[in-house]
């Protein structure tokens, strides 16, 4: 019971510092639907072939901007603010305190899934309202919320794993994006990859996680065949990322 009190108030501290940086709070929410709306209007109406499955391009982008916004609220926002945090002495002086470890970065991980999920709303009914997108309903909505949650929790470990490689505050947005930027081409959330696509490009998609947790999102968004292979590689994916964060992780500044 003390521990889950703990974790309560340790959320609640972490949404109020998120909440008092308007700019990094803004931009996490805005990100989502400024893309969704530049690449609908860019690239205009027209229809994308999934297997068994043609959708508009809108619920298209309204899903893979789902996508997106769970990738940018649990990866890059828990490696950007935990180097931030690591780098201002916060994590050294945390870990001097009764709080256990567990408590605060169990904190961080709910948090982003809280934000992630209402991300995820704000992009559905954006998409329902502006571009009358499909909306999830019954077993397709269950299959979504189960890759959501997948997702949330294996890009957050993947957060805190790559902090172990960045050595700086300075250093942190640069060799984030870098780290997933590429894979937001690669794996279809950015432009729709079809049959014709060159098989490097889906070769290398295959390996990492953003392109089967995509491809799960879309499929319990849009209703096209759901894969629970896509499922169990977003998860193992998890599972290494906690696996390296245990090992490397650091509560103290790089000297």
């Amino acid at each position: 019971m003390r521990g889950a009190i703990l974790l309560f108030s340790q959320v609640r501290y972490v949404n109020k510092a998120f909440w008092r940086n308007p700019a990094s709070a803004f931009f996490t929410f805005a990100f989502p639907l400024m893309f969704l709306v530049i690449f609908t209007s860019l690239l205009g109406k027209f229809t994308v072939h999934l297997t068994g499955h043609d959708v508009t391009s809108a619920t298209y982008y309204v899903a893979a901007m789902a996508a997106f916004a769970v990738i940018s609220a649990c990866y890059t926002n828990i490696a950007t603010t935990v180097t931030f945090q690591r780098d201002l002495g916060v994590l050294k002086r945390t870990r001097g305190t009764p709080m256990p470890g567990s408590v605060y970065l169990g904190a961080r991980v709910l948090h982003a899934l809280l934000v992630a999920v209402v991300l995820v709303i704000i992009t559905a009914a954006f998409g329902r309202c502006f571009y009358h997108a499909d909306i999830p309903t019954g077993l397709t909505l269950a299959r979504f919320l189960v890759m959501l949650a997948v997702g949330a929790g294996t890009f957050s470990a993947l957060g805190f794993a790559i902090t172990a490689v960045i050595p700086n505050a300075d250093a942190s947005p640069a060799i984030v994006n870098a780290s997933i930027l590429p894979l937001l081409f690669l794996s279809g959330i950015f432009i729709p990859l079809g049959t014709n696509s060159p098989a490097w490009i889906r070769w290398i998609a295959r390996i990492f996680p953003v392109q089967h947790f995509a491809s799960g999102m879309l499929a319990g968004f849009i209703g096209t065949h759901f894969s629970w292979t896509d499922v169990a590689i977003v998860a193992a994916w998890g599972v290494a990322g906690l696996l390296l964060a245990v090992r490397f992780f650091s509560w103290e500044p790089r000297t």
